[in-house]
Parts: structure tokens; sequence; C-alpha cells
């Protein structure tokens, strides 16, 4: 995959690979884990009244590729779709894993790469698998959302600290140019050049995206998916669901 971009053809990926499609004309991306047989498990905010179709995964129609395209448990954000259906459309995208720092900083978005190890296919599509039928907790934009879920899945890794910033790169990049501004806007005085103002700030929102990232943060831990409940401080109900 090149150093601009991660886009892949749909006979490149295989099971267990963290894939992701942008929405909304690159404002943003969605991921989730190939499982095999032109199926894709991913993590949606529940689908309420007041939830809007760019927020949740709707199944609209029935699909005809797949006949159980959008399934998930009650009160689940776990959905299993058909690539089709998870696409919408869009382009294909494969997320890279155990990459050097100086890959992760060169890359210009976040939310693309990481340089943390990824677990073995079988694992990851357990995983996968497992949390289809016993949920991931309450969908959060910043601290529990799809790319926080295909990044457990492939990785295992759970962040300790819940007040801050959850794993997604995605999230940690809207977080950090603004950070990244405001740590560069004292440096102003001593630099006239735009240019160098320009240097500074993306240099700041380089390295914030890199303290961030869970290859190289210190408040992960290594949870196994059926203890997963009890370190998203939720238990387990009669029906299989988590509850936080």
């Amino acid at each position: 995959m090149g150093l601009l971009t991660n886009r892949v053809e749909r006979n490149e990926i295989k099971p267990g690979d963290h894939i992701y499609t942008y929405r909304a004309v690159f404002a943003y991306s969605h991921h989730g884990i190939f499982v095999g047989g032109g199926k894709v498990v991913h993590f949606t905010r529940v689908e309420t009244s007041s939830t809007s179709s760019s927020d949740a995964y709707i199944q609209t129609a029935e699909c005809p590729i797949f006949p159980h395209c959008g399934f998930r448990q009650q009160n689940s954000g776990v959905v299993l779709s058909c690539l089709d259906c998870f696409l919408r459309n869009g382009s294909l995208y494969c997320f890279e894993y155990g990459v050097s720092p100086s890959v992760f900083i060169a890359k210009v978005r976040g939310g693309t790469c990481t340089t943390a190890p990824s677990d073995l296919a079988d694992t990851v599509t357990h995983r996968a698998m497992y949390l289809l039928q016993n949920g991931f907790g309450n969908y959060d934009v910043f601290q529990n959302n799809c790319e926080d879920f295909a990044l457990y899945c492939k990785t295992g890794l759970l962040t300790v600290d819940r007040l801050g910033v959850g794993r997604s790169g995605q999230a940690s990049s809207v977080i950090g140019a603004p950070l990244a501004a405001l740590l560069s806007s004292p440096l102003k005085l001593l630099m006239p050049s735009p240019v160098g103002v320009a240097t500074v700030t993306a240099g700041m929102y380089c390295m914030s995206r890199y303290a961030t990232d869970i290859g190289v943060r210190t408040d992960v831990v290594k949870v196994a998916v059926e203890d997963l409940a009890e370190n998203l401080g939720g238990e387990i109900a009669e029906d299989g669901q988590l509850i936080t």
C-alpha cells in the first residue's frame, strides 16, 4: 500500500483484514473487519428515532446478495453485512498494522494505520464474531467508535483511561488538529513567517497523532474478548448483551 492511499481491490483482502471506506465526500471513514465470504462485521450507533442515517447503519431494503445482511443482536451496534452494503458504493481501503514510526507520521490523515502489530487472522475473526453475538458496549464517537472496534478485534488492546481519547486514529486527528494549533500559537511571536508557523503546526499535529497511537501508548492493556464486558465497565445480561 502506498504512502498517500491504502486503497485495495476486493480480491486483495482476506479474512481478518481491517477494512474501511469513506463517507460524506471523505469527511470521515467507516471501519470493519472482513470475515470472509463477502461479509463484514462492523460497529455503529444503535438506530433510534433520533439517529440520522449518517450516524447509524440502516438496512433500507432486503439485500439481494446476502439474506442475513444487517443482522445484529437486539440493542447491539455490532452488525454483520455484505461487503457491498458496507461500502455503499464507496472505495475499499485496508488499514495497515505494524508500520514504522516514520511511515505513521508521514501519513497525512489519521485512521489509516498503526504501529501496533496485528494478531493472527483466526484470532481477529473470532473476536469479531464473538462481539457480533455479545456486543461492544455503547457507541461513542471519541471513546468507542467503529475504528476502536476494528482496532480491538485486530490487537485485543483496550484503553485503560476511559476519560481520554479512545484508540481511534480518526478521533485523535480531530482532537490533535486544534491542539496542535493551540500549542503552536505562542511560537508566532518567534516566527513571523506564515510558512514557519504552518510547519510547526503540522509537526505538532503529526506528533500528537503519534502520541495517541495504540502502538506507543502506555494506557492500553491486552484483554481477552471473553473478558471484555468486565473491562468495558459493564456486565453480561441473560440475553448475552453487554450492559454499560
